[in-house]
């Protein structure tokens, strides 16, 4: 006869000690961890001692991973994995060391997991009264966390609603008491007293929920709202001289889940409305730019300053865009050619013919071409320095233009 491993030996004599009276104060007690204490950890432990093994509760969309003390890194790694991978409707291995799980689950829908584990040795208890037991554990354990995740993301949608209206009330209420509109913030965990950095976010469909949870956690206290295919975000600053470069950071992390556009840092509640705004256009410069442009390029004083000047005299932006490319616009429109694109490169490349040609994959006689048809049309030679920014200064116009026109 096989010796039984102390986990087995512990099963076996679930059904006993459990009966339904025992099962039922197990369950309230899962319930009270939850409900009064709000601990997820407490209901590992509960779960835990009743079927004599490590108990690990997954919860992939909201980030959740409660597990048994003293578990390997690596195993914990791979239960997430198989959870993961099940909620994403793929074929899943169960990894050698569950014994058993129960699913959370809503409505059909499949949020996460609770797993038995053991050590790779131990084995699987096959008596079907144990293996009832058991699963009776495990499902009210699933329960109980299942009522956790409802609370937690009923808070996070309430914080939501309120992040919203909050940031709503900074872009319309531009007047509005900024003493109040700091409290109200504050309330929220947003200390605004050394200033903010606004971001927009255009994530990439089906990383609305990793970008969001990345800006809440490399920045806390974030007011962080999803609107429509976007999101906003407003980012309290700590006053220190690395609190610029976390919001780069953060930039740059969110590279792989979508664009993003930040505002200049805003040290005033007054002008957190305009911030919102100035992330927005970024993120647009960003995106309708014939080139590759930067953050650092595109959060420029030259951008701002037109910015401005496009809300209080847009007549002014567009002068200076007919008064350079815009021939070179209507000329790529009839002619299907790529005079702007190319004037962008060489202006990108500071001037360097042969970096511009090898850029766009064209000979170097073709860019040398196109940059007298430029010249001709605008009247303004790219070679010359001063010529140079003002065809700088109308791509930017055009960009902004294009934006404003909802291109």
């Amino acid at each position: 006869m096989t010796p039984q491993t102390p986990t087995v030996r512990r099963l076996a004599a679930l059904s006993e000690p459990l009966a339904p009276s025992a099962l039922r104060g197990f369950h309230a007690e899962l319930f009270d961890a939850v409900l009064w204490d709000g601990d997820l950890d407490r209901v590992v432990a509960l779960t835990a001692a009743a079927v004599g093994a490590p108990v690990a509760i997954v919860v992939p969309r909201l980030q959740l991973a409660h597990v048994s003390p003293r578990i390997d890194g690596m195993l914990v790694a791979s239960v997430v994995r198989h959870v993961a991978e099940r909620m994403r409707g793929r074929p899943a291995k169960v990894p050698a060391e569950v014994l058993a799980e129960a699913p959370i689950a809503r409505r059909g829908e499949l949020l996460g997991a609770v797993l038995m584990l053991a050590a790779p040795d131990a084995a699987k208890p096959e008596d079907p009264d144990t293996r009832a037991t058991l699963l009776d554990c495990l499902h009210y354990a699933a329960t109980a966390t299942l009522a956790r995740v409802a609370a937690i993301e009923l808070r996070a949608s309430v914080e939501q609603d309120l992040h919203g209206a909050l940031l709503q009330q900074l872009r319309e209420q531009p007047d509005a008491d900024p003493q109040l509109v700091a409290q109200r913030a504050a309330r929220l965990g947003c200390d605004l007293t050394h200033g903010a950095v606004a971001l927009c976010v255009e994530p990439v469909p089906g990383r609305e929920r990793t970008a969001a949870a990345l800006i809440g956690e490399l920045h806390p206290g974030a007011l962080v709202e999803p609107a429509g295919a976007r999101i906003a975000a407003l980012l309290p600053l700590t006053g220190d001289t690395a609190a610029l470069e976390r919001v780069r950071e953060l930039v740059t992390r969110l590279e792989p889940h979508g664009a993003a556009g930040a505002s200049r840092h805003c040290t005033q509640v007054e002008g957190l409305g305009e911030a919102l705004e100035e992330a927005e256009l970024v993120l647009d410069v960003i995106g309708l730019a014939d080139e590759a442009v930067d953050l650092d390029s595109a959060m420029s004083g030259t951008y701002r300053l037109l910015f401005r000047l496009l809300a209080t005299h847009p007549g002014e932006v567009s002068a200076l865009f007919e008064a350079t490319v815009a021939p070179l616009v209507r000329y790529d429109d009839h002619h299907r050619t790529d005079l702007v694109a190319t004037l962008a490169t060489y202006l990108e490349l500071n001037g360097n013919m042969n970096a511009t040609a090898a850029r766009i994959f064209a000979h170097r006689h073709t860019v040398a071409y196109r940059l007298d048809r430029i010249r001709e049309l605008t009247g303004l030679d790219p070679a010359d320095g001063e010529h140079r920014e003002r065809l700088g200064l109308g791509l930017k116009a055009h960009r902004l233009l294009r934006r404003d026109a909802g291109a």
